[in-house]
């Protein structure tokens, strides 16, 4: 009786391991052994994990470069993936996956092993909010996890946001190109007492039976401006006899960080002012783009690239495939800018996007899925290229010294230096900014004539 007893407790109380626990612990071996032999270090979560399987550190030749990659496996058995064919297949990911995935501060891939031909395949989770289809697209000569991949991953540790990313050069070199433009400041800031908020302020120019111009700050009761307010519809804004030029550097290096700050507005207000004849604000995406000249025809800026005479098309419009008659979207080259001081200098930051409209003037109602499609075919040469024309396009604007006119209107002027440069010990490989990808919409020019 006790060894029937003893038995059946021992029945009751044994555990069970299931099938799926196996494969996917073999799967996290057999990824782990993967990343260990094109030598990188992979270092599994706890049992607690939500959707992160390990994280893998990047190396190089056996150096540990503190550059880290969040890893999911995925291991199947046997079987075809969905739409397999010889070039590939698709994957579709779990919602809810996805939506913990977005808030990591992580690159992430996921790896899909497959046991009964010992393939490894990888794919970047893209983090926007514009990625909603939940569909991953494999290839099968690109996407596969071994030495060839290497490059590939170190690569999505080169952060592309914060003060100024490197856009890596065509071709083998070694000098990257810093999305950042130093700014020469006027000599002076005019300050003067106003009695009215910016929205008042606001109304009363667009009353006035002059041109308006809007290149000022209104903090509390001071008045801030590049230009000199007295000689300027905006005297009726301010308290003439108070008005004061100091030197520029009293406001843009002051040691309290929302004097800094209201500076920065400042700079930003002086530049829309500047660009405003051709390029548009776009409050909601904060962000600058080319104006259309025409209800649904396209723009060219020719310009000196760094190498010889080029062009962009600046405003493109996109036919349907279908019906050649019908304009699909019109897309304009933009910019988010952002204003940084370093120690004794003031930068603009450049973050190359676009703006989609219908026409060229009614903003498309679904852009983020437009933009996506676009920036997955931008490779190096189109975001250095990028950089390089919006400095040049800013050059254009600036007075030019045989401008008698411009020079006797002692007009204030935010002027541009060139992207600064840096030799890197590594490179990013080309191929990692996307697939080598004509764009049917016409930017190959623009691809290969902006190194």
């Amino acid at each position: 009786m006790a060894d029937t007893e003893t038995s059946a407790y021992h029945s009751c109380m044994a555990k069970n391991v299931t099938q799926n626990q196996i494969v996917g612990e073999i799967g996290e071996t057999a990824a782990k052994l993967q990343f260990l032999k094109i030598g990188f270090q992979f270092d599994p979560r706890s049992r607690l994990e939500a959707g992160i399987d390990a994280i893998v550190e990047v190396m190089d030749h056996g150096k540990p470069l503190a550059k880290m990659i969040a890893v999911q496996v995925k291991t199947t058995a046997a079987g075809k993936y969905p739409g397999e064919d010889d070039s590939g297949f698709h994957y579709l990911l779990r919602s809810e996956d996805l939506a913990y995935w977005r808030g990591s501060n992580l690159p992430i891939i996921i790896v899909l092993h497959r046991r009964s031909d010992n393939t490894f395949y990888w794919k970047e989770i893209p983090r926007g909010e514009e990625f909603q289809d939940r569909r991953l697209n494999f290839s099968k000569a690109i996407d596969t996890l071994g030495e060839g991949a290497v490059d590939r991953l170190g690569a999505l540790t080169v952060p592309k946001a914060g003060f100024g990313y490197f856009v890596p050069p065509l071709g083998g070199g070694e000098e990257a190109l810093v999305n950042i433009l130093p700014i020469k400041l006027p000599a002076e800031v005019f300050v003067s007492t106003t009695a009215y908020s910016r929205q008042q302020a606001s109304a009363i120019l667009f009353d006035a039976d002059e041109p308006t111009r809007f290149d000022w700050v209104i903090k509390g009761d001071t008045y801030w401006s590049f230009h000199d307010p007295r000689i300027s519809v905006c005297r009726h804004i301010v308290d003439t006899d108070q008005v004061e030029a100091i030197d520029v550097g009293a406001l843009a290096f002051h040691d309290d960080v929302d004097e800094r700050n209201n500076f920065a507005f400042l700079l930003r207000q002086q530049l829309s002012h500047q660009v405003w004849p051709e390029l548009s604000w776009d409050k909601e995406k904060k962000l600058y783009y080319f104006k259309a000249k025409t209800r649904n025809m396209p723009r060219t800026f020719k310009y000196e690239s760094a190498k010889k005479a080029t062009e962009a098309d600046v405003v493109n419009v996109s036919k349907s495939k279908g019906d050649k008659e019908r304009v699909d979207f019109v897309r304009h080259h933009a910019f988010v800018p952002r204003f940084e001081s370093f120690y004794d200098e003031w930068f603009l930051v450049i973050e190359p996007t676009y703006h989609f409209t219908f026409d060229g003037f009614i903003a498309h109602t679904h852009p983020d899925a437009l933009l996506s499609g676009k920036k997955r075919l931008d490779k190096s040469a189109a975001l250095r290229g990028q950089v390089i024309m919006w400095h040049r396009f800013l050059a254009t604007l600036e007075p030019k010294s045989d401008d008698l006119f411009a020079v006797a209107s002692n007009e204030p002027w935010l002027s541009f230096g060139f992207p600064p440069s840096l030799d890197l010990p590594t490179r990013v490989p080309e191929d990692v900014w996307g697939s080598p990808k004509k764009d049917e919409t016409g930017d190959e020019k623009d691809l290969l004539n902006w190194a």
